[in-house]
């Protein structure tokens, strides 16, 4: 059996984009012979293509004087957009335009299927499918229907719009119809945006009872869309609302709720979260973010949010390779019981600056930086009602010697000054000022050592001695109430987080950090660290593990592995082995399942408002049940008062046709303001009709 090639020197032509091409059309056949009707036939593994559009079949019948081409199947005609027609017959004219097709089955995207008795080929651009069913599920030639398909009289596909009409259209889970539409339109798996419904949800909850949520997607051109979801039940008339926009220098987002319930029938609820950047000239950065809600409640009821503090602000920011400057606006609004927004600063305006010098003539490097703060409260009442503004600088020169003996010396020296201005508190003075002089000098000797099976070690002994000049202007604390004592502030002058508070006096701190590395498996990192300083400091409260002349124990550790196991644990210990704070942080994959958890203690401390000791575990995780099942589970237990805080369920289906997702979430705790619920949602996606779903896949085997 002998093949031939024949290039035609007239173009078959070519559907949708690829037919305006003027590259001839190839055949390939294994026999090829023209009849007395002047008839070109070719036969036997008979392929015929033109740019992107190929046809395979057993035999091709040309007729020179019509234009007219019969083709005998089994036919395989894939257009090069995404779109394979499969039948056992056609008839098409010269152009592959217009024409039909028999016992035809079209497949869009290797995800849609559409089996007809017959399809139409209109002017290139259309394709007519009559008694169709359609299905984006996996079918096999068991005789077994598809999970879901939805059976239509007519189906038009056009292929420029990228659109699926449906003409009397029955949705079947099996073989059951569900429901029916004599209009539908659907996008084809080819279009990445259209306007249309999106997968609906039905929520539980047994506050507002069981309510649907039904997402319209909305585009404006190919940079903006809006979804608007009406959330409906027995006590809620809700509209959910999410507005996109991608802009040549930046993006913008903003998500809301618009609410008329039975929680607050009288009141109209909502909320407002939006975010947004953009890409200035001369590098600067402009950023904003708006959280606004209208109760309290709001949140907890509907599940939005779990934020009990909420934060909007304006930022423009530039940052180099030495400085660094940025300017913000903020406003802040707490939701928490028994915090009120009069008394706390709800606007802060906030700035910095730093630039870096490093002079070749001496070395090292100077650092300069600034920054300015304001506060302010709303309530006009003498000391709840305190505003604040401050500039603080500073200016210090570092620099690094390394030794030849491996010893590594850290030298620091320079000053800083503040200023603060303190309004609408008569128990202090309005203006205050200082210079703070400081230096710093600090010795390590990193020791490695590396192992015969090929892990390496590497042990730092640490000690710097600090001095800060002068003493703590009389001010209030209104920043720094909160201190944290780890690894990543033990070698700093202040562990104070903000600069209303400075540490004074001489302080030493003394450290010893480990690790182990090894290619094969695990991999250790262990610190204890120390401070000593020369006076007290009552600033500090007992649980930061920073009160008196001698700080608590620091120590901190992590391990993990390449089985998937990784734990971190942080503590403070103090001299009579008491433990003021611990955290312990951990995450295990193995096989199918994947659990991470979390515990954290901390000793009451009237200081911090914290009239009794919190001890919380918090535990997550998901178990594969197979290719198309997961499961998963979450609790937050208070083991101080052994009450459990949330704890939820979920399972998943996820396959090449459709997604269905459950969960159960129940909240314990209770206020003034919000009662403990059930959660229940239920959600449910016909996969195939949207654009594609990343990489994920799920498609079953026939026979399984």
């Amino acid at each position: 059996m002998r093949r031939l090639l024949l290039t035609f020197l007239v173009a078959l032509g070519l559907p949708a984009a690829a037919q305006n091409s003027d590259r001839p059309a190839v055949l390939v056949a294994d026999d090829l012979f023209i009849t007395r009707d002047r008839e070109l036939v070719a036969q036997g593994n008979v392929e015929a293509f033109q740019g992107t559009t190929r046809i395979r079949a057993s035999a091709i019948r040309y007729n020179d004087e019509t234009g007219a081409l019969v083709i005998e199947g089994p036919i395989v005609l894939n257009d090069g957009d995404g779109a394979v027609i499969l039948a056992d017959a056609a008839e098409l004219d010269q152009g592959l335009q217009n024409g039909l097709l028999r016992g035809a089955r079209m497949v869009l995207n290797q995800q849609v299927q559409m089996a007809a008795v017959q399809i139409d080929r209109v002017e290139g651009r259309y394709s007519q499918l009559y008694k169709t069913a359609v299905t984006s599920c996996k079918t096999c030639n068991d005789g077994e229907l598809p999970l879901w398909q939805i059976r239509a009289r007519r189906v038009v596909h056009d292929t420029e719009a990228q659109q699926l009409y449906f003409d009397d259209a029955t949705f079947h889970i099996r073989s059951v119809p569900v429901f029916y539409l004599p209009r539908l339109r659907l996008p084809d798996p080819t279009l990445d945006r259209a306007d249309g419904f999106l997968a609906p949800s039905i929520r539980t909850t047994s506050l507002l009872g069981t309510g649907l949520k039904l997402p319209y997607f909305i585009t404006f051109g190919e940079s903006r869309d809006l979804t608007l979801t009406p959330y409906l039940s027995s006590s809620t008339r809700t509209l959910e609302f999410r507005y996109r926009q991608a802009l040549t220098n930046g993006d913008i987002e903003f998500d809301g709720a618009y609410t008329r319930d039975d929680q607050l029938p009288d009141e109209t609820r909502g909320y407002l979260f939006g975010e947004g950047s953009f890409e200035l000239e001369r590098g600067y950065k402009l950023s904003f973010t708006i959280e606004a809600v209208s109760d309290s409640s709001y949140f907890t009821e509907y599940g939005y949010s779990d934020e009990d503090r909420l934060r909007s602000d304006l930022t423009l920011s530039r940052a180099r390779r030495d400085s660094f400057v940025r300017t913000s606006l903020y406003n802040f609004e707490t939701l928490r019981p028994g915090e009120l927004n009069s008394t706390l600063p709800t606007v802060v305006i906030d700035g910095e600056f730093e630039r870096r010098f490093f002079p070749k003539a001496w070395g090292g490097e100077v650092r300069f930086g600034l920054e300015a703060h304001s506060h302010w409260r709303s309530s006009d009442v003498d000391v709840i009602g305190r505003d604040v503004s401050r500039i603080n600088g500073s200016l210090k020169y570092l620099r690094r010697f390394t030794h030849r003996s491996g010893l590594v010396t850290d030298a620091q020296v320079g000053t800083t000054f503040n200023f603060f201005d303190i309004t609408q508190d008569d128990t202090f003075a309005q203006n205050h000022s200082d210079i703070a002089p400081f230096a710093a000098v600090g010795l390590s000797y990193p020791m490695a050592r590396r192992e015969a099976g090929g892990a390496s070690q590497v042990l730092t002994p640490v000690v710097q001695l600090g001095w800060t000049d002068g003493s703590r202007l009389d001010i209030p604390n209104e920043e720094s109430t909160r201190v944290e004592f780890d690894q990543g502030n033990i070698l700093s002058l202040s562990r104070f987080p903000r600069p209303d508070r400075r540490e004074r006096g001489t302080t030493a701190a003394v450290a010893v950090n480990w690790s182990r590395f090894d290619p094969n498996g695990w991999d250790t990192y262990v610190a204890v660290g120390q401070v000593f300083r020369s006076i007290s400091d009552p600033a500090f409260t007992d649980t930061s593990g920073l009160s008196g002349v001698r700080s608590d124990v620091l120590l901190a550790g992590q391990i993990k592995n390449n089985a998937g196991l990784s734990l971190t644990a942080r503590t403070l210990v103090d001299s009579d082995f008491d433990i003021s704070k611990a955290e312990l942080r951990g995450g295990w994959s193995f096989g199918k399942t994947t659990v991470e958890g979390t515990y954290v203690w901390l000793e009451a401390d009237t200081a911090e408002d914290r009239t009794e000791a919190i001890s919380e575990v918090s535990l997550d995780g998901s178990y594969d049940i197979n290719k198309q099942w997961s499961a998963s589970a979450d609790v937050r237990y208070d083991v101080q008062n052994s009450t459990a805080a949330t704890a939820g369920l979920g399972l998943t289906y996820n396959n090449e046709c459709v997604s269905v997702d459950l969960s159960v979430r129940r909240r314990y705790t209770s206020s003034t303001s919000v009662e403990p619920s059930t959660d229940i949602g239920f959600n449910i996606g016909l996969r195939g009709f949207s654009a594609s779903n990343g990489t994920e896949r799920y498609e079953r085997s026939c026979g399984k």
